[in-house]
């Protein structure tokens, strides 16, 4: 894990429609914070600094260190609810971690060697099915992102969920199809109309 970090939280008191308005107008974004065999913790964060940590992809997997009215607490972001239609930052829900218990997170699939691959040197397509998928590890093996190498991927191969390889520490969780395709190269457009065309003729 290359990238620390750190947000400041207010604890809050008030909760409801009402207290969670006024703290989004002043600012702050309200949020909670909960498990590690502790009790649900309310706070607020600022906007404008969530914000800022969100443009990092890295931010939605990883371990972050929240201060909390002086105190400091391992965390990871577990939900985030976003207003429809503004670029507004509506709730947060951050999870406390224990080092020597697993965690269930959403990680992003980083795609390697697309366009050097033997199918698209072939003119296919590449045709993503899944950009992140949900691994069980502890903490410290918390992968910021999994790597899916496409160099050797020919026209017509497909990458599959169960063929993904994993970090050390790091399994995939319950699937309901370990052989849900990731990634595929298929044939050009066109390819397909252009050899009717010829049958038709013939």
């Amino acid at each position: 894990m290359s990238v620390n970090f750190e947000i400041k939280a207010q604890p809050r008191a008030a909760s409801g429609t009402g207290a969670s308005r006024r703290l989004r107008r002043s600012g702050q974004v309200p949020a909670i914070v909960y498990g590690g065999h502790q009790e649900p913790e309310m706070i607020s964060v600022g906007h404008n600094e969530l914000l800022k940590h969100l443009e990092h992809e890295a931010f939605y997997s990883h371990v972050l260190d929240l201060e909390v009215d002086g105190r400091s607490v391992k965390v990871v972001l577990k939900d985030l609810q976003r207003h429809p239609a503004k670029p507004f930052i509506q709730h947060v829900d951050f999870m406390r971690i224990t080092q020597g218990e697993k965690l269930r997170m959403m990680v992003p699939l980083h795609f390697l060697n697309e366009e050097r691959c033997k199918g698209v040197k072939m003119g296919g397509q590449v045709s993503r099915n899944i950009n992140e998928i949900e691994i069980i590890c502890l903490p410290r093996d918390l992968p910021e992102f999994i790597t899916v190498d496409m160099g050797d991927l020919d026209m017509g191969q497909i990458i599959h969920l169960s063929e993904i390889q994993l970090p050390e520490g790091v399994s995939l969780a319950h699937a309901p199809d370990p052989d849900e395709p990731v990634v595929m190269i298929y044939g050009p457009r066109g390819g397909d109309d252009a050899t009717e065309s010829e049958e038709d003729e013939s």
